[in-house]
């Protein structure tokens, strides 16, 4: 699985830490081992002119997802047409972009690291590049419904592998 993670925010964060949660998502997902997905951490200003641009909504937003394929998660009917298997497909997932400046103030009012707002976005990125919205009272019980099982999932893996010092 190749993640691409290019910070371009001007503030320090765990890559490392974001490109292991995506690729504990992906692999959750059962997203092919060969796709590609890029995460890019932007500044406000640059927030806020893709915010503009392709939602049309003023100011900065905490996540924005750009999907490059037509790859659909199993609860939405599997990968594409023709696939065997959901995700049996390798293909480019498409890009995740995260503002951490917008994330700190998200953190800061949820009582948070900026970290767990930044993977928190990082797998709701992903889960719009695999088809999930949440803009239907059912959409938004399924998208934040696996959202919130895959960062228990990680968080719980993750907590593991601290106190076992694999981390």
């Amino acid at each position: 699985m190749s993640i691409d993670i290019a910070n371009e925010s001007g503030v320090a964060v765990d890559e490392v830490g974001l490109a292991a949660v995506a690729r504990f998502t992906l692999d959750q997902m059962r997203i092919h081992p060969l796709a590609e997905l890029s995460v890019l951490l932007v500044d406000e200003r640059t927030m806020t002119e893709l915010h503009e641009r392709w939602m049309g909504e003023p100011g900065p937003t905490d996540v924005l997802a750009f999907p490059m394929d037509e790859l659909r998660p199993p609860h939405l009917g599997g990968g594409r047409a023709g696939d065997p298997e959901p995700g049996d497909d390798p293909g480019l997932l498409g890009d995740v972009v995260l503002c951490p400046q917008v994330a700190a103030e998200q953190a800061e009012k949820a009582g948070h690291a900026t970290q767990d707002e930044l993977e928190l976005l990082t797998v709701h990125g992903i889960l719009h590049l695999l088809g999930y919205d949440h803009a239907e009272p059912e959409e938004h019980v399924a998208m934040f419904g696996t959202q919130d099982q895959l960062l228990n999932a990680w968080r719980e893996t993750k907590d593991t592998k601290e106190r076992e010092g694999t981390a």
